[in-house]
């Protein structure tokens, strides 16, 4: 590639960024380039409006990075004359939408620079052929008028990448290693070591070659395997991506273990509620309806079991769904959404993909999976029913260890966390979840949580007759693994925390933040819309009013969760209340629902995201536990739950 059109540098000065958009290419010196904006994410990439649309190049190019900066306009992008983008570290934070990558393509994006890479976002580069590099001496090469060799940067991959490249994509290698054209890209006689859970799936499931069984006797960080992959998930916004590149590489072939996939109509069922701003009805409702029937569609069509109102199966949120019903303890599972994690307080390796490597898992039952790193983190202490797993998580993350992802030795490097200690035993299963969940805002691939009290009992009342079979799948750390770092938490030591707009690592203790005038009120989502998560918002609001001008919006995670909350009064109490107490689904966290913020309002939301116009509008939002919200809504301000 030879530099024919314009490099955009994504600066953390909004100025720059705009100067930019006006025609001028700024003199930046690649080896000392001015602060570059942290965590350039897939909302900012292309919006959840915009996804709505559809999902190729064509359609969503000209929506590419809409509104970053309040800068950039639609068709900005692509009618600039970009060629190449230049972000700064964890570059492609946030969802699994492979969209964000379509997106750049259809932008006229050829090649993407930045310091660090998020790992879904770098997979789906990889996957769909857009060359990527953290070599910041390639924008001098350009400059300097050289052909820059973008073979040459595939090669610098691990072994696995590269045969993709080779192959022409994640798709076509499939095809070859159904043929048994293709063995496997990693050595399969290796030596029994001591290893983490994660480590110990990874082995136990990976793929050895055609005809062959599975397993390895170890695996190490920084691997890459293709591992058997148990349950698979799909949702509305992802389903027809996925499916349409399944028909284009495999035409009809049926979907490999379809009893272990499902799709879940979840992201779009609120749009239409009457709360939601009109616009954001007229703007969304009618695409996310086609995009939904055409996975409904697919889905009748492949005999694929789907999860939504007035369907064979319960409504719910995806996350939630896989919890209650399907992930088991030591499976492989992946869903095209990036808090796929959620799954891991079963004991399992969940994490989320994009839509090819979701295609690829559909067809050859395989999942490409490059070991991460793990970073153990032990929990002792008491919580003294104050302090939450969401203030632990949101502690956790916004450490500089995690923020600064300090783990990270090469660029295609991933981490993980694996939770134990007897702290966890205080919390049940919807709790420990939010620490799982929540791994990815971190730049983690995914959270695991060691053998315990609270997980068996989950198993045991909610999988009634498979509990003991499911309980013995456990899987333990052996003695002597070795982890990239242990961490020791003293519950005792760790404050009532938020995370301030704009990222989820943005940590601040409460205290810092005390006062903070709210708005707006939403209880809700996979982190937050769980019974423990009603039940603890209940019980800061019952008997109390809420602060005059203050919206608040209660949305259950699942069928399950808003009966079990009616049949205790939860939900018509807040009702009571004058909350707005909408069915099961995702909602207002990704801008769908009610409780999308009005002009002038600050929020305040037990979601697990709030990047800039993550919730479908302007203002900031602050990320905190459903006591924390349930305080702000009765006092209109941010407030220490305890003081009331």
């Amino acid at each position: 590639m030879k530099l024919s059109g314009r490099v955009l540098w994504l600066t953390e000065d909004p100025s720059l960024v705009s100067r930019q958009l006006a025609g001028e290419d700024l003199d930046l010196q690649p080896d000392d380039p001015p602060e570059l904006h942290y965590g350039v994410n897939t909302d900012a990439m292309i919006s959840g409006a915009a996804c709505t649309l559809g999902y190729t190049g064509e359609i969503l190019g000209p929506y590419f990075l809409e509104t970053f900066k309040e800068a950039v306009t639609k068709d900005g992008i692509k009618n600039g004359g970009y060629q190449v983008v230049v972000g700064g570290d964890a570059y492609g934070s946030g969802s699994s939408r492979e969209v964000a990558v379509v997106a750049h393509q259809g932008a006229g994006i050829e090649l993407v620079v930045a310091k660090s890479f998020q790992r879904i976002f770098q997979e789906n580069m990889v996957y769909s052929g857009l060359p990527f590099t953290t070599d910041f001496g390639v924008l001098q090469q350009l400059r300097d008028g050289h052909d820059v060799d973008l073979g040459a940067l595939a090669r610098t991959l691990p072994p696995f990448f590269r045969a993709v490249a080779e192959h022409g994509g994640l798709m076509r290698y499939g095809t070859a290693l159904l043929a048994g054209e293709v063995e496997p890209t990693y050595d399969t006689d290796v030596p029994a070591r001591p290893m983490t859970c994660i480590e110990k799936i990874c082995a136990g499931k990976a793929w050895t070659g055609p005809a062959e069984p599975a397993g390895l006797g170890s695996v190490r960080p920084g691997d890459q395997v293709l591992c058997e992959v148990g349950f698979r998930g799909v949702h509305e916004y992802t389903g027809a991506m996925v499916m349409s590149l399944y028909a284009d590489e495999w035409g009809q072939a049926p979907v490999q273990h379809p009893e272990l996939v499902a799709a879940f109509e979840d992201h779009f069922v609120l749009i239409d509620h009457q709360t939601v701003p009109q616009k954001v009805r007229l703007q969304r409702l009618e695409p996310a309806r086609k995009l939904r029937d055409e996975m409904v569609e697919v889905c009748e069509r492949n005999g694929i079991r789907l999860h939504g109102p007035g369907r064979a199966l319960p409504a719910g949120v995806c996350h939630r769904l896989v919890v209650e019903d399907y992930a088991r303890p030591g499976d492989v599972i992946v869903l095209t959404d990036s808090h796929t994690p959620t799954a891991g307080v079963l004991n399992a390796f969940a994490f989320g993909v994009g839509s090819r490597a979701m295609a690829f898992a559909l067809r050859t039952g395989l999942i490409p999976v490059t070991v991460p790193k793990t970073v153990r983190v032990i929990v002792e202490g008491d919580a003294k029913g104050v302090l939450t797993p969401k203030d632990l998580i949101l502690h956790l993350i916004g450490d500089p260890y995690f923020r600064e992802e300090q783990w990270r030795e090469s660029p295609t490097d991933t981490c993980a966390i694996q939770l134990g200690g007897s702290g966890l035993e205080q919390w049940n299963v919807d709790e420990l979840s939010v620490l799982t969940n929540m791994t990815v805002e971190g730049g983690l691939m995914t959270g695991i949580v060691e053998p315990c009290e609270s997980v068996r009992r989950f198993l045991i009342e909610r999988r009634g007759d498979a509990a003991a079979e499911l309980i013995a799948r456990m899987i333990e750390p052996d003695p002597g693994a070795e982890y990239a770092r242990t961490i020791h938490v003293d519950l005792s030591k760790v404050p009532v925390t938020v995370a301030t707009p704009g990222d989820s690592r943005n940590r601040r203790p409460l205290s810092e933040v005390e006062g903070q005038p709210v708005h707006n009120v939403v209880i809700a989502s996979c982190t937050g819309g769980s019974l423990a998560d009603l039940r603890a918002a209940d019980e800061v609001l019952r008997g109390r009013t809420l602060q005059q001008g203050v919206r608040l919006t209660v949305t259950p995670s699942s069928a399950a969760v808003a009966r079990d909350a009616e049949d205790e009064g939860i939900l018509e109490r807040f009702r009571a209340l004058g909350a707005v107490v909408t069915a099961p689904g995702c909602g207002s966290c990704i801008g769908n629902g009610p409780g999308i913020p009005l002009p002038g309002e600050t929020t305040a939301s037990t979601t697990n995201r709030n990047f800039d116009r993550r919730m479908g509008a302007p203002g900031p939002v602050y990320l905190v536990s459903p006591a924390v919200a349930a305080a702000a809504a009765i006092t209109g301000t941010l407030t220490d739950p305890r003081s009331l």
